[in-house]
């Protein structure tokens, strides 16, 4: 598939940037998008359970969640009679597979067997640096000054949280929740750009239909040895991470980073992290306290104006480029 730089008309696509009302929308799509993602550390917590009480298998949830979900993909597109993409979209589609099917929930699923879904939640909490970075890098996106201050005022609140409540301490599993971050930040910037040309929803529909051969074995050589073992609440949270997780949840994200621009977008991220706190209490029973409380709101005011700040983009304007809209 041809980059930004290289595909033909790529000189038309420097034109401004979405319209004040595809931002918004885009905005509030990616919010509801983030909404959802945010109960994934605490269901996947539930679902592979702690290292003194495992569950599911990290690798079976990694590939079980796929696998389902691309089987109602594959439904999906059969009903809305979805034409197949074309060729030029085939890269992009198999990075955002290895990002967002193989990398992120498998790099995390395996660090959730080791720290809780707060700590996660906060080391996680550089994704939005991450995902500007990468669409910085891959679409050549640029935004102004203010914009990089505010993301980068948002991952200090972040790291100044996480050293707080891990008493100044990293925990190992830090490193495989930084390489999930990595995983979906690609992955993210990835389908974002298939977004501009193909519906939001078919584009993670189309990446999971082509992982079937993959996550379907996966699935059945890595079934728990004792399935009598296994909670119901650990079905439960493989049901949430595979339905909404891996599913819905990009409907909205996908369309959300397409019609407001990745770098803008994806700031709205910086909430997820205390989002996935609260989320932790009624769902494994952790603790709030009033730091966490302070910090989440030092962030909504982050993104707010970060929300504000002007960038630019090399992408065109989704209604400029023809991508099918709501």
């Amino acid at each position: 598939m041809s980059s930004p730089t290289t595909a033909p008309g790529a000189a038309a696509a420097r034109g401004p940037g979405p319209t004040e009302k595809d931002a918004a929308r885009g905005f509030a799509l990616g919010a509801l998008g983030v909404l959802i993602f945010a109960m994934t550390l605490p269901m996947t917590r539930l679902a592979v359970g702690p290292a003194s009480a495992p569950q599911l298998p990290p690798e079976f949830v990694t590939a079980a969640r796929a696998a389902l979900a691309g089987v109602l993909s594959l439904a999906y597109l059969a009903w809305v009679g979805a034409a197949r993409p074309a060729r030029r979209h085939w890269a992009a589609l198999a990075v955002c597979a290895l990002s967002t099917v193989v990398g992120f929930p498998l790099f995390l699923a395996l660090a959730l067997r080791h720290v809780d879904a707060m700590h996660a939640a906060v080391v996680t909490g550089v994704l939005p640096l991450g995902t500007a970075v990468a669409a910085s890098l891959y679409l050549r996106q640029r935004a102004s000054r203010g914009f990089w201050l505010c993301a980068l005022i948002g991952c200090a609140l972040v790291l100044a949280f996480a050293v707080l409540q891990g008493q100044g301490s990293l925990n190992p599993a830090d490193g495989l929740l930084l390489l999930s971050v990595a995983s979906a930040s690609v992955g993210y910037v990835a389908g974002a750009q298939v977004s501009l040309k193909l519906p939001a929803e078919q584009v993670i529909c189309w990446v999971l239909v082509f992982s079937l051969p993959l996550t379907v074995p996966a699935s059945l050589f890595t079934w728990p040895a004792s399935v009598a073992a296994v909670q119901p609440s650990a079905w439960v949270g493989l049901a949430y991470v595979t339905l909404f997780s891996m599913w819905l949840g990009f409907f909205a994200w996908y369309r959300g980073l397409a019609l407001g621009g990745v770098m803008r977008v994806s700031q709205v991220q910086l909430l997820q992290p205390f989002l996935s706190l609260l989320f932790a209490v009624p769902v494994l029973g952790e603790r709030l306290d009033a730091t966490t409380v302070l910090f989440a709101a030092a962030m909504l005011a982050v993104v707010y104006v970060g929300k504000r700040m002007p960038n630019s983009s090399v992408l065109p304007n989704p209604r400029r480029a023809g991508a099918p809209l709501p």
